[in-house]
């Protein structure tokens, strides 16, 4: 069993916990992500590491509260345990020393980028930092993208923090006044690391992403998580889940992340949850 050490609400609809977690702690490196059961029937779910300590042997993770296992999650408080933790699974980013990095992040997107800016950062990498959300209250962890970063900017759909408009808004806008980056980092929804990657494939800025197809063993058994990436099939699972975003066939994709919404709606779910 797998102690959570600490809880807390991000939104209304995000929550973190810190969880002790001595194997996957001690292995672990940005980029990679757990498989957890809330208990011994519950359904596989992976999620990325938002932070991890060693010394405290502790692993940090963000999920969205959207359906019937993140529910029973949330249900569990400081000092509660799951069941199984497992990992750490996929190959960690591709993270090397150059003079200045771009990160950007949408939603809960932002919670896998950290760990991997924050290791840019201790590498000696210049920091900057675009996050995005639908408002305000869903633009997550500003106060640690802020203390690792020398910049950082924000979009919002609604203009409640930052721009209004998009993080591709506030890119266009870098590039133009002459920022100059060797690397960007884009970590959020399908559709915003494509409109990322068009921009900076325009102008030959090297750019990785992070993908999370659908995704059952995390093993690369199953073969949920395949995606395309510069003509060849990968599971994400163990060849990512992090690309070069400019390889990846994104509109395919995103055919599959969506190719069971039919059956979704028409589902009813006759499962309760106890208090």
């Amino acid at each position: 069993m797998y102690k959570i050490l600490a809880k807390s609400k991000l939104n209304d609809l995000v929550e973190l916990m810190e969880i002790h977690a001595p194997y996957v702690a001690r292995k672990c490196e940005p980029g990679q992500f757990i498989i957890l059961r809330v208990d011994e029937e519950g359904e596989r779910i992976p999620l990325t590491i938002a932070d991890y300590d060693r010394k405290k042997e502790t692993v940090t993770i963000v999920y969205q509260v959207v359906g019937y296992s993140t529910k029973k999650l949330s249900l569990k408080k400081e000092g509660d345990s799951i069941e199984d933790f497992v990992g750490p699974l996929g190959q960690e980013a591709p993270l090397h020393k150059v003079k200045r990095v771009l990160g950007i992040g949408g939603g809960v997107g932002i919670a896998p980028l950290y760990p991997q800016l924050k290791k840019m950062k201790e590498l000696g990498v210049k920091v900057d930092t675009i996050l995005g959300g639908r408002s305000e209250e869903f633009i997550i962890l500003e106060n640690e993208m802020e203390y690792i970063s020398d910049n950082v900017y924000y979009a919002t759909n609604d203009g409640s923090k930052g721009i209004k408009g998009f993080v591709t808004d506030k890119l266009n806008e870098l590039i133009e006044n002459g920022e100059k980056y060797d690397l960007v980092i884009s970590i959020g929804p399908l559709i915003m690391m494509k409109a990322v990657c068009e921009i900076t494939k325009k102008h030959d800025i090297k750019t990785n992403v992070s993908l999370n197809p659908i995704m059952i063993d995390g093993t690369g058994m199953c073969g949920g998580c395949r995606v395309t990436v510069g003509g060849e099939t990968k599971f994400a699972c163990v060849d990512g889940p992090d690309f070069d975003g400019h390889q990846v066939d994104f509109d395919e994709a995103m055919r599959r992340q969506g190719i069971y919404k039919e059956e979704e709606k028409e589902h009813v779910c006759r499962l309760g949850l106890e208090d």
